[in-house]
């Protein structure tokens, strides 16, 4: 009885051959695919933002005029590896240096990443 139940779950491939590379191949195809998709729409583009973000944290100076993520604009009035006192009106600000969302130009758009 527990032969032919053991039959019954073998292998599709006749005589119980094992598996070839290329069906095993065939199996992992469209998770590769699905990888090289995800990689180049999802990960690539990341990647390459968080690139251009640290170079731009990199190269802020005194004077600059930014934009915070949290949306305030004003001028560096001091600058040093982790912080940063910005001019906004009439207040300051001192603010992580990671916060600055974008350098602005003399029109007040943000500049464009290099």
């Amino acid at each position: 009885m527990f032969h032919s139940i053991a039959f019954a779950m073998g292998t599709p491939q006749a005589g119980g051959a094992p598996a070839s590379g290329t069906d095993m191949l065939v199996q992992f195809l469209p998770l590769i695919l699905m990888f090289a998709i995800f990689w180049f729409l999802l990960i690539r583009p990341q990647q390459k933002r968080a690139k251009a973000h640290k170079q731009m944290l990199s190269e802020l100076k005194r004077g600059d005029r930014i934009m915070t993520s949290g949306g305030f604009i004003g001028r560096i009035l001091e600058i040093d590896d982790e912080q940063i006192l910005l001019e906004c009106g009439e207040a300051k600000l001192r603010l992580n240096r990671g916060a600055v969302g974008a350098v602005l130009d003399k029109n007040g758009k943000a500049e464009e990443p290099k």
